[in-house]
């Protein structure tokens, strides 16, 4: 392994960390379903309230749908919401179920992940047609989900709770994430923090294992 850190828990975030995902690819679909008056809402879409309330699952699914309905003012059923919600969503590459199976041998590994309802249902259908697993406990031993603890990163409070759960010191975990405020946010509860920056960091960091 070309680093072993000393700590205990190694804990992942999902989108472009475990799972691949397209912000853009996503954008663009919803634009094209509209007119160009507004692509406006679309790009601050991430930014909305409906939005942050709903990834800390202070919304159902149907309140969330009927909102996305709201703010751009379409009758989009919701097979078809759920459809543009989900294309941000690419492939599991297996390599990285792989390291992370290697890794648990040594370490608890972990997902801590904003996400939602919506997103988490098609990423266990992936799971379960291209890796033949119900849901990602079989392979990590924590699994948080923003939506099911009603907070999210980078707030100090989703690290602080997660620290509780797993009964460790923040100097026991290491972090890695795809976005620089998350990782900043881990960093100033007392978590040893990764940024990845590509496909190849999580490999390039632990080297053959």
């Amino acid at each position: 392994m070309k680093n072993s850190p000393d700590v205990d828990f190694l804990i992942f975030d999902l989108g472009n960390v475990i799972i691949d995902i397209d912000y853009q690819r996503s954008l663009s679909l919803i634009k094209s379903k509209l007119e160009e008056s507004f692509h406006d809402r679309v790009d601050i879409f991430y930014q909305t309230e409906f939005h942050k309330s709903y990834e800390k699952g202070l919304i159902s699914s149907i309140q969330f749908r009927d909102e996305v309905r709201n703010y751009f003012d379409q009758p989009w059923t919701d097979q078809e919401i759920d459809m543009l919600w989900n294309s941000l969503l690419g492939k599991i590459p297996p390599q990285r179920l792989d390291l992370v199976r290697e890794l648990r041998k040594k370490y608890q590994v972990g997902v801590l992940s904003n996400t939602n309802e919506i997103h988490i249902d098609a990423v266990h259908e992936m799971l379960r047609t291209e890796h033949g697993l119900d849901r990602f406990d079989p392979i990590f031993d924590w699994v948080f989900y923003s939506h099911e603890m009603g907070l999210a990163k980078p707030s100090a409070e989703i690290y602080e709770k997660m620290l509780v759960e797993l009964n460790t010191s923040p100097d026991r975990v290491l972090f890695f994430d795809d976005l620089k405020a998350n990782v900043e946010g881990a960093k100033a509860v007392g978590l040893q923090a990764i940024h990845v920056t590509g496909p190849q960091v999580i490999f390039d960091f632990f080297g053959d294992v």
